[in-house]
């Protein structure tokens, strides 16, 4: 744990300290989410005495309103200021959580549930744009230091999660309330002093003229957000084999939970270890964000496919692991600074639309994926993903075509080079 703590403080030290607090309330954000993911099913069957199935129902809402969540966070940017947004999710999302103490039967639990899915994902396009606002030069570093804090957090959650419940399931919705709501409080205070910088300055070829800013005009002009959206929904569509296909394959074969769980370890390792490799593979051969875009759809689908050819092997499943996770590494940091950069003032907008439906991606995957295995098994399920992460391929060609016809090549003054 020193190692990898080392490894992760080492990366703050290029960044622009006003920038922490933004990556600590993503670290806070992730953190908050993967506490309540492994306690949502043992809570619903233990303690409100449902099924697992019920359990199920559950995450559906949960992730449902996170997909809401998001595009309407997206909107609300321009309309009530980042800073109340921000603010205001973060304190409402902390009173929510304190409310699953009291939410002691089931309907209220799935209010209070999905309250909490939908508070937590308002504030993610709204971090992304005041991010992507402020410092223009360094974003795509930021959104990469912000990838890897919220891969952190999710580790940090999940650890917690059954340390805390183990003690009491009141004590971890209690902890992770207070902690939220005192961040929230921390948050409004710091970011008091801040200007938010807009980027009517910068051309963007791909932003919506003024006389076409109603929320119909921006929708209208499809090719800011479309064809990004659709190669998101099948990326993390696709995402989805892990828990609903490879799990039960492993478990099929009488392999223990260690061995499923070992995968993710991999991934935690490749994220932190490889930064050097996909720093270099930005520098020297994907240039522009369109081509890593195109490039981590790539990764994916080259992994999808082996392990659609090779998955009866275990070390197979592993190396199929490490590949997706430099595709995970790749599109995390360039999605959010791709639609800043051709998007401008608009991107927070069109930030909310392309993270719904990559949560919309989350949420078909596990439904259709795990009906699959059930009458089929592994096979299927792979060669699924294998098409739909080769679609996304073709569809980040074209938005990258429509990027190249219509931004400037302007190459932005930071060490990766983050033009379109």
């Amino acid at each position: 744990m020193t190692f990898i703590s080392k490894k992760f403080f080492s990366f703050f030290h290029n960044y622009p300290r006003d920038s922490y607090v933004f990556i600590f309330a993503s670290l806070v954000n992730s953190t908050g989410s993967a506490l309540m993911w492994p306690l949502t099913t043992i809570y619903v069957h233990n303690i409100l005495h449902r099924s697992y199935g019920e359990a199920g129902l559950v995450l559906f809402f949960q992730s449902l309103a996170g997909v809401l969540g998001q595009v309407i966070g997206g909107s609300l940017y321009h309309k009530i200021g980042a800073k109340n947004l921000i603010v205001g999710s973060l304190l409402l999302s902390g009173i929510a959580q304190l409310g699953l103490i009291f939410a002691k039967s089931w309907y209220p639990y799935i209010e209070v549930m999905t309250i909490n899915g939908f508070l937590n994902a308002v504030t993610m396009p709204a971090i992304s744009a005041f991010i992507g606002f402020q410092w223009r030069e360094q974003q795509f570093k930021l959104f990469n230091i912000i990838y890897v804090s919220n891969n952190v957090g999710v580790a940090i959650g999940t650890t917690l999660a059954g340390i805390l419940a183990s003690i009491s399931f009141n004590l971890t919705f209690l902890i992770n309330g207070l902690t939220t709501i005192l961040f929230s409080a921390f948050f409004y205070m710091y970011v008091r002093r801040f200007d938010l910088k807009v980027v009517n300055d910068e051309p963007v070829g791909l932003s919506p003229h003024s006389d076409e800013l109603s929320t119909w005009g921006l929708l209208r002009n499809y090719r800011a957000y479309l064809f990004v959206s659709l190669g998101s929904l099948f990326i993390w569509f696709s995402t989805s084999a892990w828990n609903s296909g490879i799990a039960p394959y492993l478990n099929q074969k009488g392999m223990s939970l260690a061995s499923y769980s070992f995968l993710w370890t991999v991934n935690g390792l490749v994220i932190l270890l490889a930064q050097p490799l996909t720093t270099l593979f930005n520098r020297f051969i994907a240039k522009s964000l369109g081509a890593r875009l195109m490039s981590s759809a790539l990764f994916y689908a080259i992994a999808f496919l082996f392990m659609w050819l090779f998955h009866s092997s275990y070390p197979n499943l592993i190396v199929g692991m490490a590949i997706a996770t430099i595709g995970e590494m790749l599109i995390s940091p360039t999605v959010p600074a791709l639609i800043v950069q051709t998007t401008g003032n608009s991107s927070p907008f069109y930030l909310g639309i392309v993270g719904g439906f990559g949560s919309a991606g989350r949420l078909i995957g596990p439904i259709l994926f795990g009906n699959m295995f059930d009458f089929w098994g592994v096979s299927p399920i792979l060669a699924v993903t294998t098409v739909a992460t080769f679609a996304a391929t073709f569809l980040f060609a074209i938005q990258r075509r429509y990027t190249k016809q219509h931004v400037s090549n302007h190459t932005m003054s930071e060490t990766h080079g983050t033009h379109a």
